[in-house]
């Protein structure tokens, strides 16, 4: 096999990011769309010129000319598909947040070893040079003892609802939506999970939060700080401080022409060179890299169990209005 033939679970708007990149790369060809209405399916397959449309979504999993499947479900869907798709023999990509549990993590994981299959979560600048530059920072000494890791991840989702981002039923909520970044991000600088957090949120009327802040203390007397949010301006931004300096990253998680990243002595403001790839074709790549050629994947399942890890316990952390161990 010199490429691998795509079909799209589901007909979401995170579809038109991995579309480019899919027509864009030799290694992949997208056939086929599937939703579980046909005149929905035969709509988009139109719209954006793609093969085969089919319903419901167990069709395409049937199919003998999909090697690979993206999943752009609501939340709660993710582990159960992409279960279904890995005992159907395809290899899955799934949008972040992967699973809502450390357990749905866990049976992906069991799915995968037992078809011998890729499984992997869509979180896409765990694959972009940005990142690396980042690390490559950290590890350079540049900033020091690190001492404190800030985020944030927020835009006004006002004028948008009804909207599956605030459906308990569908997984909704900011943390899970745009909080997971600023949170996991954390844990990668890091490459550990914290030892404690706290959580506190601002919900609406069904439970959902509109917005969350978070505490984690790490070892080695590390500390984090992140919020996000549905209810302000748009805000994408991390910053690592450490004895000697800070790195201050600027729109770290979908990357593109407006990102930044600055060291910060002093007075003294250094703009560190990254290279500016389109966003998802890193994430791409290394997928079709470890499907094809065996290559190990960058984000492995065991970081989003840690990362599925923290989520829950500062959900539960903001419940109780009380500080959580891991």
């Amino acid at each position: 096999m010199t490429r691998l033939r795509w079909g799209l679970i589901g007909t979401a708007r995170i579809n038109r990011a991995i579309i480019g990149v899919l027509r864009e790369s030799p290694r992949a060809e997208l056939s086929a769309v599937a939703s579980r209405r046909a005149e929905t399916a035969e709509a988009y397959a139109a719209e954006w010129k793609i093969p085969h449309a089919v319903s419901p979504y167990e069709a395409l999993l049937d199919r003998d000319d999909i090697d690979a499947v993206y999943i752009g479900l609501p939340n709660t869907m993710h582990v159960e598909w992409s279960v279904r798709a890995l005992d159907a023999g395809k290899h899955v990509l799934c949008e972040k947040p992967l699973a809502l549990t450390p357990d749905g993590v866990d049976a992906i994981a069991a799915a995968a070893v037992k078809n011998r299959r890729v499984a992997a979560e869509g979180f896409m600048y765990r694959h972009h040079p940005l990142t690396r530059a980042v690390l490559g920072a950290i590890d350079s000494g540049q900033l020091g003892a690190i001492r404190l890791i800030r985020g944030a991840f927020s835009f006004l989702l006002q004028g948008r609802e009804p909207d599956i981002r605030t459906d308990p039923a569908l997984g909704g909520g900011s943390l899970w939506d745009v909080g997971c970044y600023p949170a996991s991000y954390a844990c990668l600088i890091r490459n550990a999970p914290p030892v404690e957090v706290f959580g506190c949120q601002v919900t609406n009327a069904n439970g959902v939060d509109l917005s969350f802040s978070g505490i984690m203390r790490f070892d080695g007397g590390v500390l984090a700080q992140f919020d996000s949010g549905f209810q302000s301006t748009f805000r994408s931004d991390m910053e690592i401080v450490g004895s000697d300096g800070a790195l201050r990253v600027e729109r770290p998680f979908k990357a593109g022409p407006d990102s930044r990243l600055v060291l910060v002595r002093d007075d003294e403001r250094i703009s560190l060179p990254f290279t500016p790839d389109p966003p998802y074709s890193g994430e791409l790549a290394d997928f079709t890299a470890a499907v094809l050629d065996g290559a190990p994947h960058p984000l492995p399942l065991s970081e989003s169990r840690r990362t599925a890890r923290v989520l829950t316990a500062l959900y539960a952390s903001a419940a109780a209005n009380a500080p959580v161990r891991l």
